[in-house]
């Protein structure tokens, strides 16, 4: 343990947190096999989806740059949390460093955060898509799309240093041992024997900036979305609108969903650790899964320029076998 003093307060620093995570979860190593093929599927997936985006130039829109963008989250966010939690249970590496720690908190609640704000970017596509259809393109442009995004993590990367830097003003003078998967914030923060009211605060601002504020402002804009396709007087024009909704909502279903059924879970009877920390880390890790297949399977878009690229391929192996042949001849 690593201590510095200041005028009558001792910082008491560990050197390591150790995770206990899966303590004493029966047949664990099969989850973590189930953990491994979810990571490649992850993986195959996102990485499928956006080469597909640039290698379609019908999909180099506004709408698909935010895709794009929902995709490398998952990636990235998917890259830094499972390899970890497969490496620290599998292989029992659960000291980790107090400074890796932090690094690695930041890293899964950053990305967590991209996905979640990102899915916010897609239903106000929707929403001027559908309630401003004449003035879509001369708002949602490329270059108003690059600035969203990059707004999205100049304060996602703001945000989350300040969460993971406030870490440093508690002592652990007790316990080191973490009772999670990953270094959640608000499992560390409960361990300290100093005042962690800022930081019970600041776990709340977080929960409400990740989940809940985009999830109501998601909820408002299919509000206005229903009250706009109400006033549509052919059903065939309402339902072709409705379907460039479904697929969105899908993915939003996904990643609130289980989030808010876990938490309403725990309100209502305590769950057992086991089972919260299984439903918590499979709520992180099927969404990234399953997105690029909901995209790939209930997108038109989508769909078509995967048949279009794959009539290119082939033609362009065709050529180059005949070119081959020709040769020989």
């Amino acid at each position: 343990m690593q201590s510095n003093s200041s005028a009558n307060v001792t910082f008491v620093r560990p050197a390591t947190f150790f995770m206990n995570g899966f303590y004493n979860v029966p047949h664990a190593k099969y989850y973590y096999v189930f953990l491994s093929l979810v990571y490649v599927v992850t993986v195959l997936g996102n990485s499928f989806i956006m080469c597909v985006i640039y290698l379609a130039r019908r999909l180099h829109t506004a709408k698909y740059i935010s895709v794009f963008h929902l995709a490398l989250s998952d990636l990235f966010g998917s890259s830094a949390l499972i390899p970890k939690v497969i490496d620290t249970f599998l292989f029992d590496h659960q000291d980790i460093s107090y400074e890796a720690c932090l690094i690695y908190m930041f890293f899964v609640y950053h990305f967590m955060n991209l996905q979640s704000l990102t899915l916010l970017v897609l239903a106000y596509d929707r929403v001027v898509a559908i309630c401003f259809p004449l003035r879509y393109h001369a708002i949602v442009t490329k270059t108003a799309m690059f600035l969203i995004i990059g707004v999205m993590w100049i304060f996602s990367v703001a945000f989350f240093s300040m969460i993971v830097g406030s870490v440093n003003r508690l002592s652990f003078c007790g316990s080191n041992v973490i009772d999670t998967y990953f270094c959640d914030y608000g499992p560390i923060y409960r361990i300290a024997c100093n005042d962690i009211s800022v930081n019970l605060l600041l776990g709340k601002i977080c929960y409400g900036l990740l989940i809940f504020a985009p999830l109501i402002l998601i909820f408002i804009s299919y509000v206005c979305i229903a009250l706009v396709l109400l006033k549509i007087p052919h059903g065939v024009d309402r339902i072709k609108s409705i379907k460039t909704c479904t697929s969105h909502l899908m993915l939003v279903a996904i990643f609130y969903i289980p989030v808010l059924s876990n938490n309403i879970a725990s309100l209502i009877a305590p769950l057992h650790p086991n089972a919260r920390i299984i439903n918590n880390s499979l709520t992180q890790k099927i969404s990234p899964m399953l997105n690029p297949i909901i995209y790939t399977l209930k997108t038109e878009e989508v769909m078509q320029s995967i048949k279009e690229l794959y009539k290119q391929s082939r033609v362009s192996t065709t050529q180059e076998k005949n070119m081959k042949c020709s040769r020989r001849n």
